[in-house]
């Protein structure tokens, strides 16, 4: 599905695409204070990071951490081979771990979790790698 003929204009636009659609200013700007409230609302996120390469990916974690303030996560488990990776990263145990995956979209995905279980966690996504630079 192309991604350039469908307005992007609230978060549940997302959910049909694969890969991250290519984002105006003013589109980037809505869906970052839309994001804002719900990471704000929840306990703890987790990140999927559909990547090219390892570097981008950890690089998209380390975007997300400078801009809401969270401690830096570590690399737990790491690929040996070079190639298009998933990267998970969990807030809460502050790990870091990815493989090497082929035929996947590129983007991020979050994760709102909540320490209450009545409430749903949603992933939200994807967004462009260099969305929270």
């Amino acid at each position: 599905m192309s991604t350039e003929n469908i307005e992007i204009c609230k978060l549940e636009d997302l959910d049909k695409l694969r890969s991250a659609p290519k984002l105006n200013k003013k589109q980037s700007k809505n869906l970052l204070n839309q994001l804002i409230h719900l990471i704000h609302k929840s306990d703890w996120i987790t990140i999927g990071i559909m990547s090219p390469t390892l570097k981008r990916g950890i690089n998209a974690v380390r975007r997300i951490e400078e801009k809401f303030k969270y401690d830096e996560m570590k690399c737990i488990t790491l690929p040996s081979s070079d190639g298009p990776i998933f990267l998970k990263a969990n807030q809460k145990t502050g790990e870091i771990h990815a493989r090497v995956e082929f035929g996947l979209g590129e983007g991020i995905l979050i994760s709102c979790q909540n320490y209450e279980n009545s409430l749903n966690s949603k992933t939200i996504g994807p967004f462009p790698l260099d969305f929270f630079d």
